[in-house]
Formats: C-alpha cells, sequence, structure tokens
C-alpha cells in the first residue's frame, strides 16, 4: 500500500531529458546541411536554384508525412511510432553523404523529411500524458529550446566535423546518435505512465493533476467536418507558417547568405549562425516560462496567448529591420539573433494553443497544423534561392543582392502578429464535433 507521505518519483523529468535530447540530434540533423550547403553545391556542380528545390523536397516530405505520423501516434502509442521515425532519419541522413547529383540528393532528403515528420506531433502527445497542464508550458518550452540548442550547434559541429572528414562522411557521423538514443528509448519509455515501473503513486496523481482515471476506449474517428471549418486550426495553422517562412531562412541560407551576402569567412559565419539560432534556444526557453508566468497571474489562456504572441512577431519584426541597416556583420547578426529569440518564443504558446484545442486528436492535429507551417518553410527555401540567382542576373551582389529580401520577411512576421490576436484556444474542435468525450489533459 503506498504512503500518503510518499515522495513523487521524478521519472517525468527523465521522459523530458529522453525528448530534449531527442530534439537536439533531430536539429542538428536537419540543419547540418545548411552549412555544407556551398561545399555540396560546388562538389555536385548545382546552384542556389536547384539547392532551393532540395531543401524544398525535405520540407515537402516532412509536411505530406506529418498528420498521418501523428495520428499513427495517437492511435498505436508514441513508443513503436517515435523510435521507427528516428531509425528512419538516422538512416537517411547517413546516406546524404553517399549522393552523386541532383537528383539522387533530392531523392534523400524527401526521404529523409518523409522520415523526420511525425516526431514533434509525438512529443507533444507525449508530453501532454506525462505533465500536468500547468507544466507542459515549462516542458514545452525546454524541448523547443533543445532544437534550438541542437541548431545552433549545428553549423559549429558541422563545420568543423567536415574539416576533419569531408562533408560527405560529417552526414554518416550526424547519423548515429540518432540510432542510439532509438533502441535506449524504446527499451525504457511507457506511453502509459502508469504503466511506467519507475512512476509511484504521488508522481501519477501529479502527472493526472486531478482528471479521472478513464477506461481505455477505441481511439475516435478524427471529425474533419469540424477540423476544417474551425478558425483556430487555420490561424494556428498560418501562425506556424509565417514563423516557419521566417526561422526556415536560417537554418537553410543564413550560413550562406553570410558567407556570399556579406564576405564572412567560413569560420566567422559558422559562428555566427551558431549565435542566431542561439537566440532561438534563449526565445524558447524563455517564452514558455513567460506564458506560464502569465497564465497563472492572469488566468486567461485567450488573451494571455493572443497579446504575447502578437508582441512577440511585432518585436522580431522590428529586431530585423534593425539588423538590415547595421554595417557591421557581427552587429547584424545581434539584431538578427533577437529577432529570432523574439519569434520563436511564441512557440510554447503556440504549443499550448493546439493542445488546448486538439483533445484526443492531439498527435493528428499537431501534424496538420505543422504542415500548414511546412508550406511557409518550403515557399521561405524556394524564395531565398531563386531571388539571390535572380538578383545575381540582374549584375547585383554581396548586400545589394541578399539585403532586400529580409523586409519581405519582416512583412510575414507582422502578418503573424496579426493573425495572434484572433486565436481562441477555448475553443476546441471536439466543441464544434459535439460528440466526443472529453479529452485527456
Amino acid at each position: 500500500m503506498n504512503s500518503p507521505f510518499e515522495r513523487p518519483s521524478k521519472t517525468r523529468y527523465v521522459v523530458l531529458g529522453f525528448l530534449c535530447t531527442l530534439a537536439f540530434i533531430f536539429y542538428v540533423d536537419r540543419i547540418c546541411i545548411s552549412k555544407a550547403l556551398p561545399q555540396i553545391e560546388k562538389d555536385l556542380d548545382i546552384s542556389h536554384t536547384q539547392m532551393s528545390y532540395v531543401l524544398a523536397a525535405f520540407t515537402l516530405a516532412y509536411s505530406l508525412f506529418e498528420v498521418p505520423m501523428g495520428w499513427w501516434g495517437d492511435k498505436y502509442g508514441s513508443r513503436g511510432v517515435m523510435t521507427r521515425i528516428v531509425i528512419w532519419w538516422s538512416v537517411f541522413t547517413a546516406l546524404t553523404g553517399r549522393v552523386g547529383g541532383l537528383v539522387s540528393l533530392m531523392s534523400v532528403r524527401f526521404l529523409f523529411g518523409a522520415g523526420e515528420a511525425g516526431a514533434f506531433p509525438n512529443t507533444a502527445r507525449i508530453l501532454q500524458r506525462w505533465f500536468p497542464e500547468h507544466r507542459r508550458g515549462m516542458a514545452q518550452g525546454l524541448v523547443n529550446s533543445m532544437a534550438q540548442v541542437g541548431g545552433a550547434a549545428a553549423p559549429v559541429l558541422t563545420g568543423y566535423c567536415m574539416d576533419w572528414v569531408g562533408w560527405r562522411w560529417t552526414f554518416f557521423v550526424f547519423s548515429l546518435p540518432g540510432v542510439v538514443w532509438a533502441a535506449v528509448f524504446y527499451g525504457w519509455f511507457r506511453d502509459d505512465p502508469a504503466e511506467h515501473p519507475a512512476v509511484n503513486a504521488a508522481e501519477l496523481a501529479i502527472i493526472r493533476d486531478g482528471r479521472p482515471i478513464e477506461a481505455p476506449t477505441p481511439h475516435p474517428p478524427i471529425p474533419w467536418s469540424a477540423v476544417l471549418t474551425s478558425f483556430n486550426v487555420l490561424l494556428l495553422g498560418t501562425i506556424l507558417s509565417c514563423t516557419a517562412f521566417n526561422t526556415y531562412m536560417y537554418f537553410s541560407w543564413y550560413s550562406t547568405y553570410l558567407e556570399q551576402g556579406r564576405q564572412a569567412s567560413s569560420m566567422v559565419s559558422r559562428w555566427l549562425t551558431s549565435l542566431v539560432l542561439t537566440g532561438g534556444a534563449i526565445g524558447c526557453i524563455s517564452g514558455g516560462f513567460v506564458i506560464d508566468a502569465l497564465l497563472r497571474r492572469f488566468q486567461d489562456r485567450r488573451r494571455c496567448r493572443r497579446y504575447w504572441g502578437c508582441f512577440a512577431l511585432t518585436s522580431a519584426a522590428l529586431f530585423l529591420l534593425l539588423s538590415i541597416q547595421a554595417d557591421s556583420t557581427t552587429i547584424s547578426a545581434s539584431w538578427t539573433a533577437c529577432s529570432v529569440m523574439m519569434a520563436v518564443a511564441t512557440l510554447a504558446s503556440w504549443w499550448g494553443a493546439v493542445t488546448d484545442i486538439s483533445g484526443r486528436h492531439l498527435g493528428a492535429m499537431f501534424g496538420l497544423m505543422n504542415s500548414i507551417g511546412g508550406c511557409g518553410a518550403m515557399i521561405s527555401q524556394l524564395f531565398v534561392g531563386r531571388f539571390a540567382d535572380w538578383q545575381k542576373g540582374k549584375g547585383l551582389e554581396g548586400r545589394a543582392q541578399w539585403d532586400p529580401m529580409f523586409y519581405v520577411y519582416a512583412g510575414v512576421l507582422l502578418l503573424g502578429a496579426f493573425l495572434w490576436l484572433w486565436v481562441d484556444s477555448t475553443k476546441s474542435i471536439r466543441d464544434a464535433a459535439g460528440n466526443e468525450s472529453p479529452a485527456e489533459g
């Protein structure tokens, strides 16, 4: 019999540690190609525009497979699904280094994107089941922050690894941590906290946070009519698209911009790209704590998320405009880091809003809105490559070739800020459907 004075176990924090480690590996493997772009373009004799197709191939596949992989986690549990996801993307990370030309590179990156799809929807699902509502902002912020730390580390790690073994073997080296993670995770993790031997009754009470124990029931079908007519789904998907349009430029092209637009050396570009993405890491963790604090103080999910999202994205646009005016490459990168920090500081609020409206369909709904966000990411990757070649065709080079694109990015951030003012996370798709039982968490 469990004592009423039993101290809660800490297994949920081990789960959080697994997810944070996964997020780090996820972004290192995703972003490492950005630092290798100039060398890959040179070795394979491909242009910026052709490379934009390679980058977009990943994002297209990632967007297409988000919903099915999120739904798969909802229906069958995240343990096995997440393991498959990580092993798949690790294999295609390694195969990126074996390509021989444009077609094979596009094919491998498409399959790599298909493999990574579903990782974050299933992460959101795991957090929903392992953390009480009032601590999810912190947990989501930490996961997002570690993803950004991985992104920040990727240019530096890639640069030094390329110096050591070349770009082809670098992708093989980066594939190994994911395989190890998947093996350990599958052996240790359980979808239901109550089934984990390391979770005691006191911790289970904290996780459930007063929620009733529900008998297992078949997973209900997704109410697509309610989903596709939900203003919140459209808003949150479009907001993420605006944010992704911004951040994917830094994930994919910023290092190239520094080298070719501002004539920075390879060493300087790797560190300044890391600086910019470190801003994202700071924004993720701080954004999680900010929204948790606002919710505790004002007890109003709708207004807190609306106003914080609008303020943060507006600030991001202003910082980005300041970065264009700076002649110093270091100062420009510093302002850009502030912009990225404020843009991604909205992610914990976004995750919280998606969790609130999705009910038992969190994996699928997260995947759907992430897919909509992927449209912005893909457009961004295509836009930069084609814009740079178009400007070059006009005889422009250096900053004159690259800087004007940042005005487009600032405008998209302001659009996202405006859309945040209309989000109402108190209205779920379950309410719209009118035929589902209350969701867990």
